[in-house]
């Protein structure tokens, strides 16, 4: 009878279960999880915008009126027709102390909205038992929550210049003018793309509501801490996205297995200090010596001894990596849906390098710490032949001056006739060509992208691409 093994502790069983024998002992609804750790700093982290940020209610809004109508919320009055028992103008409308509504009846809020430009638009009226109401924009219902907390919006589409009504309905008595507005359409936006342009339809329903996966866990550390099904909000905050997401999905349409997204990363940060892997040693260039792993200073001159501090060489990586050793260390506790089934560390990806182009030295050690990067992250994690995915990270400015200089050293990485060890197991992504303008982008922010989410899904479906050409390789 063939004997099925189950593993508990894959980092100790697959040192002695060749690969193709734990194929053909295990379905794929037993197979260990497949681990993707993604690392580098803050265009990992993922600064693109799923939607262009919330203003609250302010001069778009003028002539606001609310009116008292007696007894409690009726859905089947008609408001407009009855006589209120009280009205008064709001003074303070929006911000962040608006007026407050008179008591004693039902509140009914109308006035007029002129935005400031073209576009499409998203109301969220109120805050906590206020939000309980209904509001129609130029005769369009925009907004609905009842008081079992079920929320419908709708967006609609203004013009600049032009004034239009608008009414709020309180169902509670707790009424005030506070809201938020915001542009559905902003360009650059993952709404705007997916919603608006049509780009990346795997990520929305037919009615345009996000999709997440049941097959793939996304789990942040140290930054970008999400803990979910892998969809939208893996980024910096839960409005951002980084390459995660393109990544991600590809991983989970490569594999019968399911997939943990493992993200430990840190902005503004150096490969040549911050990160700086265990085992790299000092080095000296004239009368400076910079530091080596666990040194507490960047660099001193010759003769003088490091000053210490709070940080040192390589505390990032001890904060990221460590952090992320935790988490499998506790990986039926962390993740219980895969609980006894164990894990598989199935490949790694590195996206930084702008902070490091600011410093000629640094740029020019650049190679010698990746590939020592690379070497010390599959020892540590017990994946001496995990594959390994290198992206260029400076964008535009990787062409020219130190920014080109950490550009090619990223390239040379996947190069097998500069590393030959790496030949088939280790790739190298040229993404600088992604580089969205700010007039196409939410922000005008050139090294994240300008935040342009389009840029991210762009990277991580590279990235994505990149190791499954690996995979199938071996």
């Amino acid at each position: 009878m063939k004997k099925i093994y189950k593993i508990r502790s894959i980092a100790t069983w697959l040192c002695f279960i060749p690969s193709a024998a734990l194929s053909l002992t295990l379905s794929a609804a037993e197979k260990p999880v497949k681990v993707y750790i993604l690392s580098g700093q803050s265009n990992m982290v993922g600064m693109g915008q799923v939607v262009s940020r919330s203003s609250r209610w302010d001069k778009e809004f003028s002539g606001s009126v609310v009116s008292i109508y007696e007894g409690t919320y009726d859905p089947k009055a008609d408001y407009d027709k009855l006589k209120p028992v009280n009205t008064v103008a709001i003074k303070q409308f929006g911000g962040e102390h608006p007026d407050e509504y008179p008591k004693g009846g039902t509140q009914v809020l109308r006035g007029f909205i002129e935005p400031k430009e073209n576009g499409v638009y998203q109301f969220n009226p109120g805050y906590q038992d206020s939000s309980n109401c209904i509001m129609t924009v130029n005769g369009v219902e925009v907004f609905r929550k009842e008081s079992d907390g079920k929320e419908i919006q709708k967006s609609i589409k203004l013009k600049s210049g032009e004034k239009v009504p608008f009414r709020i309905i309180q169902m509670l008595e707790n009424g005030g003018a506070l809201g938020w507005i915001t542009r559905m359409d902003v360009p650059g936006t993952l709404t705007t793309l997916v919603r608006e342009q049509g780009k990346f339809p795997y990520l929305a329903d037919k009615d345009g509501s996000w999709k997440s996966r049941d097959d793939v866990w996304y789990k942040g550390v140290v930054t970008a801490g999400a803990d979910k099904w892998l969809s939208i909000g893996c980024g910096a905050s839960s409005a951002q996205i980084g390459p995660e997401l393109g990544f991600g999905w590809m991983m989970g349409d490569f594999h019968d297995e399911p997939v943990l997204i493992l993200k430990a990363s840190q902005g503004n940060r150096s490969l040549a200090w911050d990160y700086l892997p265990p085992g790299s040693e000092r080095y000296e260039i004239g009368d400076t010596i910079y530091a080596g792993y666990k040194d507490p200073q960047p660099s001193w001159k010759k003769g003088e001894e490091p000053k210490a501090g709070g940080w040192y060489a390589g505390k990032q990586y001890d904060d990221c990596f460590n952090a992320a050793k935790e988490t499998l260390a506790k990986f039926d506790e962390s993740f219980p849906q895969w609980k006894g089934r164990g894990y598989e560390i199935a490949g790694f990806v590195w996206f930084q390098g702008h902070k490091d182009h600011g410093d000629a030295v640094h740029s020019a050690r650049y190679e010698q710490n990746l590939v020592n990067l690379i070497k010390t992250l599959r020892k540590e994690f017990n994946a001496p032949n995990a594959p390994f995915v290198v992206s260029t990270g400076c964008g535009n400015p990787g062409r020219e001056g130190n920014g080109l200089t950490i550009a090619e050293a990223q390239l040379a990485v996947g190069d097998p006739a500069k590393h030959p060890e790496f030949k088939g197991n280790v790739k190298s992504v040229d993404i600088r060509d992604i580089w969205p303008t700010p007039e196409e982008s939410p922000e005008n922010q050139g090294y994240h992208y300008n935040q342009n989410a389009g840029a991210y899904m762009q990277i991580g479906e590279a990235m994505g691409k990149a190791m499954v050409e690996l995979k199938k390789t071996r």
